[in-house]
């Protein structure tokens, strides 16, 4: 058992170092999946946990991928220009609006997409935007900080909006819907909080006045994709195209909901996620005469093997015993209070998600928690503390979510730089506040609504 104990742990700290590195811009999946291989030939982990393991992350793999392929069609469909050209038209010229209008359009695409989805929508939307205004790089920073921190954090209202949350969720045995009823509303106040206080950190360094843009974004990728002899698009034709994209939002919204529906009356959600992605590659097929293979091309596969990688790593942590000595240290904890409990274990995920990236630190925290005993309510809520240290508490360094390594990823592919000591300037002072608000809102909600 020690020679297992010093391989899983060896394996562990060795995958998220080359995680966080990424020589040579590896992709995270790779890693994982080494690591992963080694745990399973030193036979840590036994053909049964495998079995089980694809039974807790199949469906919230299969529910993300099909939400990150109608984020690619969104791209396909030209959202990333039309949404950057109404960021720009919104604004009137103020900074400050701006911000405001960056914080809303972050918050929605989080909660239609995903956060690791939100991520690779909002950040080239705010990069051809910011770069059409041709902001100074330090007029830039505020934004791409603030949107990112804001994208990656609005997953902590609704369950499906975070892969490693929906793993989680079947770890507990907990529906999306119950999720949803528990945690949005704290977190969503908790989410304005952070905005509000962003604003405040930030706002000396947010251009008041905009300058106006050097092309109309728009019509640049109407001319590019569909009439490159014409240089000017109609007034009518921009109205048609802010009608459609309205149209594949509002159905992107309703499948949103469905979710829940499906949730609440005990239909697997992977079905209907997949259901809505088909149809609006469909739509897509029958609207830009485009084959859909381009589109199963450009969807991170990856995340699937990403996942399943990393669960078989923590899944062997805990065979050698690193969750019952988590249970050990953590059980007087539990014991004292669920006000204790939730900001001990809260505080601890946080902790952890910037050591070790939230995805581990949350699969951690919630494997230990169903070892405990502990009644429904308890359970849940300390749970939804471990949520908000993973997706809010992850965020003091920005190798504490997948999410912030691709926006990293993303900012680096486009030669925008954005220094460590840029971020902590704002995460250090906003992160902290924002992780314990809404820490004492989740308990306060759940006594106010379910305690009885």
């Amino acid at each position: 058992m020690s020679f297992q104990i010093a391989i899983a742990t060896l394996v562990f700290i060795t995958t998220m170092l080359v995680i966080f590195w990424r020589p040579k811009g590896m992709n995270e999946a790779w890693p994982a999946a080494i690591g992963a291989t080694i745990i399973l030939l030193a036979g840590i982990v036994t053909h049964a946990d495998i079995m089980d393991i694809i039974s807790k992350i199949g469906g919230a793999s299969i529910t993300i991928i099909a939400t990150i392929v109608m984020a690619v069609i969104l791209e396909s469909f030209g959202f990333f220009h039309w949404a950057a050209a109404r960021l720009a038209n919104l604004s009137k010229g103020s900074g400050h609006r701006l911000y405001w209008y960056i914080q809303l359009l972050c918050f929605l695409m989080t909660l239609l997409f995903n956060n690791d989805g939100s991520i690779l929508i909002t950040t080239p939307i705010l990069i051809l935007l910011l770069k059409n205004l041709q902001l100074k790089p330090h007029h830039q920073i505020p934004y791409l900080l603030s949107g990112a921190l804001i994208a990656t954090a609005s997953s902590a209202p609704i369950g499906v909006s975070n892969i490693v949350n929906l793993i989680a969720l079947k770890i507990v045995d907990m529906s999306l819907w119950m999720h949803t009823a528990m945690m949005f509303v704290p977190a969503t106040i908790g989410l304005l909080f952070m905005s509000c206080l962003m604003y405040y950190v930030v706002r000396k360094k947010l251009p008041k006045t905009l300058p106006d843009s050097v092309m109309d974004i728009e019509e640049s990728f109407f001319m590019k994709n569909f009439h490159p002899l014409k240089t000017k698009i109609s007034v009518e034709k921009k109205q048609q195209r802010t009608k459609f994209m309205l149209k594949v939002l509002l159905f992107v919204f309703v499948m949103r909901c469905l979710l829940f529906v499906a949730s609440y009356v005990n239909v697997p959600i992977e079905i209907v996620a997949v259901l809505g992605s088909v149809v609006l590659l469909l739509w897509r097929w029958y609207h830009l005469r485009t084959n859909p293979v381009d589109i199963l091309k450009k969807t991170p596969w990856h995340i699937l093997i990403f996942a399943f990688s990393m669960y078989v790593i923590i899944y062997g942590l805990h065979n050698v015993g690193l969750t019952a000595l988590l249970v050990k240290l953590c059980e007087p904890i539990v014991n004292q209070g669920l006000f204790q409990a939730s900001f001990i274990m809260g505080g601890l995920v946080s902790v952890l998600s910037n050591l070790f990236n939230n995805h581990p630190a949350l699969m951690i925290g919630t494997i230990t928690l169903t070892e405990m005993g502990l009644d429904p309510i308890t359970l849940k809520t300390i749970y939804l503390a471990n949520i908000i240290g993973s997706d809010m508490g992850s965020l003091l360094l920005p190798i504490g979510t997948l999410a912030s390594l691709i926006w990293m990823h993303i900012l680096r592919q486009n030669k925008m730089k954005i220094k460590w000591k840029d971020y902590l300037s704002v995460s250090l002072i906003v992160i902290p506040i924002t992780t314990i608000v809404t820490l004492t809102l989740l308990y306060f909600w759940v006594q106010l609504v379910f305690a009885n």
